[in-house]
């Protein structure tokens, strides 16, 4: 069984390695005092892939042994100072769970032994004037040797400050300030394991926190459309791996956003296709189609269950009749354990490890067309254009076809192209600027309005299940009945909506604004 600690700390090249900080300034202000907690030796082995796929992804996964929390850590990036630790019980061989949640990045290559590092680590508490411990000061004396062919050793100190968890972050800030007026200079590489490949590998690039610097593929010319539209494409691919381990936890909205990450590769690979090889990028499309259908079933269910429960929770006490809010557990947990077990059987595939592979391939081999070498200017506002155009058929469409299934599912094509004209937007914001970024917020209004509209279809035949199961269970189905409703109205009211919505993103404001 693995736990989980989100560490947020800073490092410190040590001025003088026997030395100690004081930290002059930050003790003794509203009783806050430095007190020793002794010393310890730790032995780690760090592993990756050959090519070293965990730490270009700035994450780590070592075998530690001494100290309070030996055994098996993986760790992952997260915003700003903070890194995410999940740890696994001491055992010899790597947890299949760490490799599972390491997955995404190693994209199923072999890890191997890198690097070992001893610690001798000098353990100072930060507490408060209360006794709390706020902060963790630590003093390592570091010996790496590198485990890879021709590697060899290094040694150095250095200073970690790690927060307590759900610590204030100003603390680090006047803790830095503190350091700095002692000599004590922050790391480019805080993570050890880069450090130690860098300094021990011949050949090896300078790695930092973020690993390796980034390069500009070969045939992206700089200032281009075609860098502008793989950089939204790198960073959707990276949100993509780095809520895989997140998923196969059944962390809160990460199924949603690995999903909306699927969602906008697909977009912008359609709506900019012109500016890539069609041949290598359609396949990918469909891919992330099979993907973001996989993970869709459980994500569905979560949506529509929250749904119908604030529809139950919002009537009063006297219009609830019968077991409802039973009926609708009863209900969720069958659908629910099966669509966890779907999105599950997705990512332990070869099929999900090929597309990884074929993703990470496209950011670094972009199979880009000549006209990717275009000013974004010229080639970003004529795919947005087109998109807005095919959006406005469908809304048309959908407009003119008599009320029924045939609307409703009109109306859910629209909200798709919606979707498609929005991502473009977003994709062409850093190179248009203000024109993209309103026309995204202005198509997002839209794409809600037709989301709900299709929740509440969904939500209606949902509720004329349960409205039906009820009865043959000799239930009262008045209650269902009434939700569905209110379900109606609510698609009503949306389509009500929709023309005054639509009608605030004029193509000719458009156009004029996206060519200025």
């Amino acid at each position: 069984m693995s736990q989980s600690t989100r560490e947020t700390e800073r490092k410190y090249e040590v001025p003088d390695p026997g030395d100690f900080p004081r930290l002059s300034g930050l003790t003794g202000e509203g009783g806050t005092s430095l007190v020793d907690a002794g010393t310890h030796d730790l032995d780690a082995v760090y592993y990756d892939t050959p090519d070293l796929r965990l730490t270009r992804t700035s994450a780590t996964l070592r075998r530690r042994t001494g100290g309070s929390d030996a055994g098996w850590h993986l760790k992952l990036p997260l915003a700003g100072d903070s890194r995410e630790e999940i740890r696994a019980p001491l055992q010899e061989e790597i947890p299949d769970q760490l490799r599972d949640l390491a997955l995404s990045r190693t994209r199923g290559a072999r890890l191997e032994p890198v690097v070992r590092i001893h610690s001798h680590r000098a353990v100072r508490e930060l507490v408060d004037a209360d006794g709390s411990l706020v902060a963790e000061v630590v003093l390592d004396r570091v010996e790496a040797d590198s485990l890879r062919p021709e590697g060899g050793h290094t040694s150095w100190a250095e200073l970690e400050v790690e927060l307590v968890e759900a610590g204030d972050t100003a603390l680090l800030d006047r803790v830095d300030k503190a350091l700095g007026k002692e000599g004590f200079a922050r790391l480019r590489t805080p993570n050890k394991l880069t450090r130690a490949l860098t300094e021990t590998t011949p050949g090896q690039e300078t790695l930092t926190d973020t690993g390796p610097a980034p390069a500009r593929p070969a045939g992206v010319t700089a200032g281009s459309a075609g860098e502008h539209v793989l950089a939204y494409v790198t960073e959707q691919v990276r949100t993509l791996v780095d809520l895989d381990p997140a998923v196969r936890r059944g962390l809160p909205d990460a199924v949603h956003r690995m999903r909306v990450a699927c969602r906008r590769l697909r977009s912008c690979l359609r709506s900019y296709r012109s500016l890539f090889d069609r041949e290598a990028t359609d396949p990918v499309r469909a891919e992330l189609q099979w993907l973001g259908g996989e993970l869709g079933v459980e994500r569905d269910q979560e949506v529509l269950l929250e749904r119908l429960r604030e529809g139950v929770e919002g009537l009063p006490p006297e219009l609830v009749l019968g077991p409802v809010s039973a009926r609708l557990q009863a209900w969720d947990a069958t659908r629910s354990a099966a669509a966890r077990e779907r999105s599950l059987a997705a990512l332990s595939s070869p099929r999900y490890v090929a597309l990884l592979e074929t993703l990470n391939r496209l950011t670094t081999h972009p199979p880009l067309r000549s006209k990717a070498s275009r000013k974004p200017a010229k080639a970003l506002p004529r795919a947005m254009l087109k998109e807005y155009d095919r959006l406005a058929a469908r809304i048309e469409r959908a407009r003119r076809t008599p009320p029924g299934p045939e609307r409703d599912a009109a109306l859910h094509h629209a909200r798709k192209g919606a979707k498609r004209l929005r991502y473009a937007a977003e994709a062409a914001h850093p190179a248009l600027g203000k024109p993209a970024q309103r026309l995204a917020k202005e198509v997002k209004a839209v794409q809600k309005a037709l989301g709900d509209h299709h929740d509440s279809v969904v939500a209606r035949e949902a509720l004329r299940r349960q409205a039906v199961a009820a009865h043959g269970a000799g239930e009262a189905g008045f209650t269902w009945g009434l939700l569905y409703g209110q379900e109606q109205a609510a698609a009503a009211d949306r389509e009500r909506e929709l023309p005054k919505l639509w009608a605030q993103t004029p193509r000719g404001r458009l156009r004029k604004a996206l060519r200025s």
